[in-house]
């Protein structure tokens, strides 16, 4: 799928006819990956849903996409339920692995604090796996430090793992 050519990709709002691009770069990560801690793939109809559900709260739904199709995705949603925590958003963000090292993660996490930032928000968070390195210090070179550590929050195969919390204030420049 991915070629030298990721920097023709087109960051736009995700649609519910793109729920099959996404399911391809997803599930493998849900299947195969502590990355997530979500347990089952995610089929179509679920993420065309999801998609909707963000866009109808005000919520942003990203896709990158390139000549050859869907190449990353992001998204986010209230941290926490409840009027106290509106401002408070976590977001979500996954690549194709052909297109990660590319610059796409960088402008769709820019994409979506802007998109929040808009909409009045304050803070954003990502929860991310103690043991996802890579994830870690992509959130460091983007601004973002750590908030707090949850040990043995997820579980997936067989054993549990840290949630790391690193958030940044969108306010702050």
């Amino acid at each position: 799928m991915a070629d030298e050519r990721a920097k023709d990709a087109t960051i736009r709002d995700a649609r519910a006819g793109d729920a099959a691009g996404i399911a391809a770069i997803w599930n493998p990560i849900i299947r195969d990956t502590a990355i997530t801690f979500w347990p089952t793939e995610r089929s179509e109809d679920e993420i065309a849903q999801m998609i909707e559900a963000r866009h109808a709260a005000g919520h942003g739904f990203l896709v990158a996409e390139a000549p050859q199709g869907i190449a990353s995705f992001a998204s986010y949603t209230q941290f926490r339920g409840g009027a106290g925590y509106a401002r408070a958003l976590e977001h979500s963000i996954h690549a194709h692995p052909g297109f990660r090292g590319r610059g796409l993660g960088a402008a769709l996490l820019k994409a979506v604090e802007d998109h929040a930032r808009a909409r009045g928000g304050r803070l954003m968070i990502g929860g991310i796996t103690g043991s996802n390195e890579g994830s870690l210090r992509f959130h460091e070179q983007h601004g973002y430090t750590r908030w707090g550590l949850i040990p043995s929050a997820g579980w997936k195969f067989g054993r549990f793992h840290d949630l790391v919390l690193m958030g940044k204030d969108l306010l702050e420049k």
